[in-house]
């Protein structure tokens, strides 16, 4: 296994991170928001399956008592 000095392995990190493409401050506002959104939805989502499944059950329970 090759061995580089730290010098070395800063100049790599650096060389590498000339080469990402960073996202536009524009980008990263709309997906921030999108994921906000989406979070949204499933939260909603999650709520009522939770209430029906709640509902469902006590309607099951009350008839056995």
């Amino acid at each position: 296994m090759a061995r580089s000095n730290p010098a070395e392995f800063v100049q790599e990190v650096r060389n590498e991170t000339a080469k990402v493409v960073w996202p536009t401050r524009r980008e990263v506002v709309l997906t921030t928001i999108m994921v906000f959104v989406m979070a949204t939805i499933a939260a909603i989502f999650f709520f009522l399956v939770d209430r029906i499944i709640s509902f469902g059950l006590q309607q099951i329970l009350s008839l056995g008592g």
